[in-house]
């Protein structure tokens, strides 16, 4: 995912490709009232770093430069990695903080050493320094592209940072890797993004540690292919009124990620991830007799073959009007790379404006691109991707003194009278 974007980016510098999915590159964005004709181009509105301005660094386990990484994940095709082979060749990946517990299915040899997690996750701070320093970066940004790691519930560690911190020093297992990095970013002040579903920067202490440092932070897990369609179809069924049987969702992949997943402990991650979406969109509770009794399966199959061309199938049982059943059947032929690389250009974009706006701490504003999206402990996320979206431009408007978009229009057809 992580060379899909790099390489995307690189050629779209080059003038060779489009940055399609990017909103931050391609979308526009309507100030004031309709009849203003108003919409300048995202990018054109607020300032965002330029294309020519992207560093880019990483650690991986698997030392493979970023040539070598594009071509065995076979993602792009060869004019898109051939033509900027030199460029991609220098990206060698730093070593990892990499623990094969928490990940079963890969193996890394490109790995840190340390007496404690604690001494591992200062070497990432060195890391993090040095990049800066070597390649003369004014800001940073961290978007943790890497497996998922296997079912961690809280507890007591992630309650509050002098808890974590003891927790590092004693190699306490309930720290994970991803938490490392996320500790080591936010020291550094700079902000952190969690593309997996595994929990990472979503606890207590790390959440207090973005506010003491006055850091943005946000996630979890990318929300590209199956997911999205999801919180597209669900609120049509709520905003009808239209009652859900069952959903039953498959996933058939390839690739590294479908590996990954292949193990029970890091599919448990996800599956946690996939089903509550759902559950918040829908409501259960409060329509009971539409949304109450769900029957709600997801299950991720490895497929080598299918390599990173991802098949999502969806079998939905709605039902309508006196009780009477209905279905709908989806199969999304996706390329589950190829929707996540523009997320992480966004994310980039976005957390960087956030930092240079002093914006610290959880940014709801871009639960759009996540499928467990992060909020304050007293609020329910927002899981409806039309909210999410409209949250989106109206952060934007907000932050650069337009009026907020509320779509009620009623004014265009009030006249004054006598």
């Amino acid at each position: 995912m992580a060379t899909t974007y790099v390489a995307g980016i690189e050629n779209v510098r080059r003038g060779r490709a489009t940055p399609v999915g990017s909103l931050a590159e391609l979308s526009t964005i309507r100030l004031g009232k309709r009849t203003e004709n108003r919409t300048p181009k995202i990018r054109d509105f607020v300032p965002l770093a330029a294309l020519d301005d992207l560093v880019f660094g990483a650690w991986d386990p698997i030392p493979d430069n970023a040539y070598d990484s594009a071509r065995v994940a076979g993602v792009l095709d060869p004019p898109h990695v051939e033509s900027i082979a030199e460029f991609l060749k220098g990206l060698e990946p730093m070593p990892a903080v990499f623990d094969q517990q928490y990940v079963k299915r890969l193996e890394g040899t490109n790995v840190k050493s340390g007496k404690n997690k604690r001494e591992l996750a200062e070497a990432l701070r060195e890391d993090i320094r040095n990049f800066k320093a070597q390649h003369g970066c004014a800001r940073l940004v961290m978007v943790w592209c890497a497996s998922t790691e296997v079912f961690i519930e809280p507890g007591p560690t992630h309650e509050n940072i002098e808890a974590f911190e003891k927790a590092m020093e004693d190699d306490d297992p309930t720290i994970a890797p991803s938490m490392l990095y996320a500790w080591a970013s936010l020291m550094e002040g700079v902000p952190f993004a969690n593309g997996a579903p595994n929990l990472s920067v979503d606890v207590p202490a790390l959440v207090q540690l973005a506010e003491n440092k006055e850091v943005p932070i946000g996630g979890k897990d990318f929300k590209t292919g199956q997911t999205m369609v999801k919180t597209v179809l669900s609120p049509m069924l709520k905003a009808r009124m239209l009652g859900l049987a069952g959903w039953y969702s498959t996933n058939i992949l390839g690739n590294r990620d479908g590996e990954v997943l292949d193990d029970p402990g890091s599919f448990k991650t996800k599956e946690e991830s996939k089903l509550g979406v759902l559950d918040h969109i829908l409501q259960p509770s409060m329509y009971p007799e539409l949304y109450g009794n769900v029957f709600h399966k997801v299950s991720i199959n490895y497929y080598p073959p299918r390599r990173d061309n991802k098949e999502g199938w969806d079998n939905i049982d709605i039902f309508g009007w006196l009780g009477y059943p209905m279905q709908i059947k989806v199969d999304f032929l996706c390329r589950d790379s190829i929707l996540a690389a523009p997320l992480v250009h966004d994310l980039a974009l976005f957390f960087d404006l956030a930092q240079r706006a002093g914006m610290s701490g959880i940014q709801e504003w871009l639960s759009f691109y996540f499928k467990s999206p992060m909020a304050a402990p007293e609020l329910t996320p927002e899981h409806d991707l039309f909210i999410q979206h409209a949250k989106l431009k109206n952060t934007l408007r907000w932050l650069m003194g337009e009026e907020q978009i509320t779509h009620l229009g009623v004014e265009y057809y009030q006249h004054e009278r006598a």
